[in-house]
């Protein structure tokens, strides 16, 4: 797949038994965090949100969400059903995607995001 210029575009690039889920993920990341700024950086769709908040992808196998530590950490007894890596969990491309414990990470993202937010800005001052 030849590098995308958007969302939008990856979606509609990727194979056709991705596709739909894809679109769930994207529609699931943008219902959690509706002030997201959605882009691409890597080559994969990623949101920005108080800095980053989430990438996906389609991958051989499975789709990958890419959430940046200590998220996937804190969360390690929710995913143990799934492969997992430091800032990665791998969802089978057979399965339906799991988009209440997807919303659980985004959140908890979005908190940690925040909260690094404040304290960077208290060490400003």
């Amino acid at each position: 797949m030849r590098r995308a210029a958007s969302v939008e575009q990856y979606i509609a690039e990727s194979s056709g038994e991705v596709r739909g889920r894809l679109r769930e993920l994207r529609a699931l990341i943008l219902k959690t965090a509706p002030e997201a700024v959605e882009s691409i950086s890597y080559g994969m769709p990623f949101y920005a949100y108080h800095g980053r908040l989430v990438y996906f992808a389609a991958q051989h196998g499975y789709i990958g969400l890419y959430v940046p530590p200590p998220i996937i950490a804190n969360h390690a007894k929710e995913l143990a059903g799934y492969t997992t890596t430091k800032s990665a969990i791998h969802f089978p491309k057979d399965e339906k995607l799991p988009t209440t414990l997807i919303t659980q990470l985004i959140k908890a993202r979005m908190r940690h995001n925040v909260a690094e937010e404040r304290l960077c800005a208290k060490h400003v001052r």
